[in-house]
């Protein structure tokens, strides 16, 4: 997920380190949130100040650009951590790494490093998302697990473009470090096995916003469908499916064959209700854009440290992370799936619509985004993950008349690869890095979207 700067080129991670607490080591500091936990709404954000670290300040650095963090300290229980600062708009030019303890043991992590850049999943600017004064910037959020204490550091980077020593920069103002507790799982919910429609509003026009009122909250999973089903389904909540969408080439002979729409069966998904989100924290209405012409994937960045039974606290943790941290209206993409090959609803709005999502900067209209939680620059996505996104994206992109194998035109709402307003040719199913310079999806996962392309394909009948 992190964006290529020339500040960041050539920064390695720190070595590993480890501290264990004896009982002769002095207490640490306790650190509390400004506001306490509540039972409803599940889950709290704390949320402290970075101040400078005085101590072996590197040669060269003034008091403007000391490197900043918090030396260890005891806090309450959290599992996920980003650091954020007041303007959305400036970037993080260092490391950020911290250390973390788990609940109820003396035992620290070694120090991990915080992907620094997190401005490319966003909503554009000139948007009313995007423009809102709760906007802050943000690093990526990190998955921990279940901890007590911290210590962090943000350094600025003093290597430039051509990996030569560099003059040290100002830090954002506002540098803060949040820390995530996703709340407790919500109770096992029976799993529907009749076929339902997803009636989420009727706004689907270009960013129009509608009012919530979805009629899934007391669904916790969509279960799979058929092929029969899903085009049922599709046509029950009117959506013009497309018939014939390659005529040149149909799937099989006979007028009838040619006319049935290209559309995989549904996957079963978990729904916001499944996961638990607490629909109190988004915004409560919906954003729609036109269509949805493209896919684009991304990987959460939040670390490989986790179990699928956790991903839900996962999904939960960023989902506040991205409201209450970072000042969206609710969580940027508009779904996930986790290593084992499960799939979740993300923003709110209906999973058959063409909800606007905030996972692109630059190319959220006309798009979806999906997420696999997990990092995956240099370790390899697991199959079942890739085979997921097959099946979420023949489905999805078939209810919408796109080829997974095609290419089509978005235009740039901005960013730091194509200017706003130009037009620009993108395979159907792209990476992140597609639209915007970034690592994002990772280079492991993004040599799998060859694959994921060719699979979707077939799975809609091409």
């Amino acid at each position: 997920m992190r964006t290529l700067h020339a500040a960041t080129i050539g920064v390695t991670c720190a070595a590993a380190l480890t501290l264990s607490l004896a009982a002769s080591t002095p207490a640490l500091p306790v650190a509390h949130s400004s506001a306490a936990p509540t039972a409803d709404p599940p889950g709290s954000t704390q949320s402290l100040p970075l101040v400078p670290l005085t101590e072996n300040r590197a040669a060269g650095e003034t008091a403007a650009t000391a490197a900043q963090g918090l030396t260890p300290r005891e806090v309450e229980p959290f599992s996920l951590l980003g650091v954020v600062w007041d303007d959305a708009a400036a970037e993080l030019p260092g490391t950020v790494e911290v250390r973390t303890r788990a609940t109820g043991t003396a035992r620290w992590s070694g120090w991990q490093s915080v992907e620094t850049h997190n401005d490319e999943h966003a909503a554009e600017p000139g948007t009313p998302e995007g423009d809102a004064a709760s906007v802050r910037g943000a690093t990526a959020p990190l998955w921990v697990g279940a901890s007590d204490a911290v210590e962090v550091r943000v350094r600025p980077s003093v290597i430039d473009l051509f990996g030569r020593a560099a003059e040290p920069v100002a830090l954002p103002k506002g540098l803060r470090l949040e820390l995530v507790d996703p709340g407790a799982d919500p109770a096992p919910a029976a799993t529907t096995t009749a076929d339902r429609a997803d009636t989420a509003g009727t706004g689907t026009t270009g960013a129009t916003e509608t009012t919530d009122t979805t009629d899934t909250a007391d669904v916790a999973v969509l279960p799979a469908l058929s092929l029969a089903q899903t085009l049922a389904e599709a046509r029950a909540e009117g959506l013009a499916l497309p018939a014939a969408p390659d005529a040149d080439a149909p799937r099989a002979a006979g007028a009838a064959a040619a006319a049935k729409p290209y559309i995989g069966p549904r996957p079963g998904i978990i729904t916001r209700k499944g996961w638990g989100a607490d629909e109190k924290l988004r915004e409560s209405q919906f954003a729609y854009t036109t269509t949805v012409k493209a896919a684009f994937i991304h990987h959460s960045a939040t670390g490989n440290n986790y179990t699928c039974s956790q991903a839900p606290s996962i999904l939960r943790g960023i989902y506040r992370y991205h409201v209450k941290s970072s000042g969206w209206r609710d969580i940027g993409y508009n779904f996930a799936v986790d290593k084992c090959g499960n799939i979740y609803e993300g923003r709110a709005g209906g999973v058959t619509r063409a909800v606007l999502g905030a996972h692109t900067l630059g190319f959220n209209t006309n798009s979806m985004g999906i997420a696999v939680l997990g990092t995956f620059s240099t370790s390899n996505p697991p199959a079942a993950a890739v085979t997921a996104i097959a099946k979420l994206t023949a489905w999805k992109l078939g209810l919408f008349g796109a080829n997974p194998k095609g290419t089509t035109t978005l235009v740039s709402g901005g960013g730091n690869k194509f200017k706003k307003g130009a037009s620009v040719k993108m395979n159907v199913i792209s990476g992140h890095r597609d639209g915007f310079a970034t690592e994002c999806p990772g280079a492991r996962l993004y040599k799998k979207l060859g694959t994921t392309r060719t699979t979707s394909a077939r799975l809609q009948g091409r």
